[in-house]
């Protein structure tokens, strides 16, 4: 069973833009190092050929990696969820009740999860305990800085496909 990787729309296209650009540009850019350093002479001692080399097992690994992640991708249209529930692509209000401090987060897949630009994964500790809830419901979530209790304040549908 293949398991599958909810993605926005955004997101799918982001991975699609870097694989086309490693597969385009980076590994021909890499295959004109490798042929450079080759010219230098005895590939045992000549580290800039190593270094080439190992950049294109690095590039060629991260090719594989994004084909497989675009191959298994759920693409959800996140203008179009309905946002009477915490589902993949909302925007949910929290407020931390040890706290009171206020926070704003859109559920994104493990891919698109960046909690610096407000976003966290629907499959991280707090992603999952949000799944379903409406407003005015209580989580308590195991975050890395230990147990935390929110309220749901506000849902929304997110403005990003």
């Amino acid at each position: 069973m293949v398991t599958r990787i909810p993605m926005s729309k955004t997101g799918y296209q982001r991975l699609r833009d870097e694989l086309a650009r490693l597969e385009r540009k980076d590994r021909i850019d890499v295959m004109k190092a490798i042929e450079t350093a080759r010219g230098h002479g005895d590939l045992k001692e000549n580290a800039e050929y190593h270094a080439a080399k190992e950049r294109q097992g690095h590039l060629e690994g991260r090719i594989l990696e994004l084909k497989d992640k675009l191959s298994r991708a759920e693409v959800i249209d996140c203008t179009q969820v309905a946002d009477n529930r915490v589902v993949f692509g909302t925007v949910v209000s929290l407020l931390d009740l040890d706290t009171d401090e206020k926070i704003r987060y859109q559920l994104l897949g493990p891919e698109e999860a960046d909690v610096k630009k407000g976003s966290i994964s629907v499959l991280s500790p707090l992603g999952r305990s949000l799944i379903g809830k409406e407003v005015g419901d209580e989580v308590l979530a195991q975050t890395p800085g230990g147990k935390r209790e929110f309220e749901v304040m506000d849902i929304s549908a997110s403005d990003i496909a």
